[in-house]
């Protein structure tokens, strides 16, 4: 089965609490906003990425399943390497504190790569 996003609900209750995470993870973070655009389809990213809803609510589509999951302030959400998915078009900024595995460019570690692209895993 590929591999799918998920959410883990209420997570986090304060910035210190993400950042308490962040360490037992080692994962490197930086701060990124979403502002308000159309869905940019559905894509997969080559790296596993941890996102940490601060402000603002929108919701998440799961490529596998076509399930539309809510996130908003306190959610963790976990993208797995070849995970499908799309974050939704929202009505105003969502602010996660983002955090990746490694130390690379924003530009390739959030590539959005197609669906149909060979190197996707798929387990």
């Amino acid at each position: 089965m590929a591999p799918q996003i998920r959410i883990e609900k209420n997570f986090h209750s304060s910035l210190e609490e993400v950042l308490q995470d962040v360490i037992k993870t080692g994962f490197w973070p930086s701060t990124y906003v979403s502002d308000p655009t159309p869905p940019p389809g559905y894509h997969w990213h080559k790296i596993e990425v941890h996102g940490y809803c601060m402000e603002g609510n929108t919701w998440i589509g799961c490529g596998e399943t076509g399930e539309k999951l809510t996130i908003e302030p306190g959610d963790k959400l976990i993208i797995p390497p070849g995970a499908l998915h799309i974050e939704g078009e929202s009505d105003g900024p969502v602010t996660y504190v983002v955090t990746i595995p490694d130390t690379r460019s924003h530009a390739e570690a959030f590539q959005l790569l197609p669906p149909d692209h060979p190197d996707r895993p798929l387990d």
